[in-house]
């Protein structure tokens, strides 16, 4: 048998629970007797569960001068982390380019064909602005 003492409002409460059994307590309350039904709480999830698709970094051809340049633009504005690699390094479709935080997550930019990078427009630590210019491939 458990006892306790509660103060409510300022009213003093001695309270003992003699039984339990499943959902039903028989108490007393300050002397008298009862018989409570204990009510469950359903667990509830607190944590928020993000469900998203991948983005992936939308493509443009370059505006000026053809030649077969592609310009990567970031898909939201964030913070770059960092660089995989940089001007003049050969890629293949899929490689790893850069790093970027953006809504308190790590996106990676991938290649998406293979080429030379050209033109790296940021670096590490940089903030970038959404459809902003990271890089071209040739």
């Amino acid at each position: 048998m458990k006892s306790y003492k509660f103060s409510i409002q300022g009213s003093q409460y001695e309270v003992e629970i003699i039984s339990v059994e499943d959902n039903l307590a028989n108490i007393t309350v300050n002397g008298t007797s009862y018989e409570i039904e204990i009510q469950r709480q359903v667990p509830v999830n607190k944590t928020p569960i993000l469900i998203r698709n991948p983005v992936k970094a939308p493509v443009f051809p370059k505006q000026s001068g053809g030649g077969g340049f592609l310009a990567v633009r970031t898909p939201l504005p964030g913070n770059v982390l960092s660089i995989t690699k940089n001007n003049g390094d050969v890629v293949k479709r899929g490689d790893q380019i850069l790093t970027y935080e953006a809504m308190k997550m790590e996106n990676k930019i991938l290649s998406e064909k293979d080429g030379i990078i050209r033109n790296m427009k940021v670096s590490a630590g940089d903030i970038i602005l959404q459809d902003q210019i990271l890089f071209e491939i040739e």
